[in-house]
């Protein structure tokens, strides 16, 4: 339980921080943000490679949960520059101290938007359901899952990011063990990295609407 408060409140004292950087970053934008998307496609695009590395622990029925291991791979398709569906296979260790090691994976459907789209610095929030399994698919269960994130665009199409989910499995037996009513649930929280392509057709169309801006960067 310890490690479980200890492992929320980094992510909400992090979280918080960014949004209030975010909001200067907002006001820094105010030349382009009267011009619809046009960042957005400058910065970021219609299609994400995103890789992360992190960690996991259990909330089950056992004392005593250890952080462990957790990587993601997965990809991003934007449906509105603030809207997104995204796939991800996700590998992890959940862990008792003394007690079991064992490996899981995820493979997680989500519906993600960005708070910012237009902003170099953006929190975002995603939720969706998924399969959890254990290796070699000798137990498998749905899921439900949510989360929240910051990116930060280093450079045009590739953005850094920290995020963190909470995912709720349909089972009592992910620790093995059944006890009382409460289905098993696990935290994740990761660093990593987001490769945007696509949206270049858009951006030309939207500069042709707003040519002013063409001229602005040309000072």
């Amino acid at each position: 339980m310890i490690y479980k408060f200890k492992f929320i409140s980094i992510l909400c004292v992090f979280y918080m921080s960014v949004c209030s950087y975010s909001q200067t970053d907002t006001s820094a934008n105010n030349q382009t943000s009267q011009f619809p998307n046009i960042d957005f496609y400058r910065y970021r695009g219609t299609n994400v490679l995103d890789i992360g590395l992190g960690t996991s622990i259990m909330n089950g029925d056992f004392t005593h949960p250890i952080l462990e291991i957790y990587s993601h791979v997965g990809y991003k398709r934007f449906i509105k520059p603030y809207l997104n569906i995204n796939v991800g296979y996700n590998k992890f260790n959940l862990a008792y101290r003394n007690i079991f090691n064992n490996g899981y994976m995820s493979f997680d459907l989500n519906v993600e938007t960005v708070i910012f789209p237009n902003n170099r610095f953006s929190p975002y929030a995603f939720a969706g359901a998924g399969v959890h399994a254990s290796n070699y698919f000798k137990q498998v269960d749905s899921k439900l899952q949510g989360g929240l994130g910051i990116e930060y665009i280093v450079f045009e199409n590739l953005g850094v990011k920290l995020f963190s989910d909470y995912n709720h499995v349909f089972s009592d037996e992910v620790d093995g063990k059944i006890f009382g009513a409460s289905d098993d649930i696990y935290w994740r929280i990761a660093c990593g990295v987001n490769y945007y392509f696509g949206g270049k057709k858009q951006l030309e169309k939207l500069l042709k609407r707003y040519p002013s801006v063409i001229k602005t960067n040309q000072l």
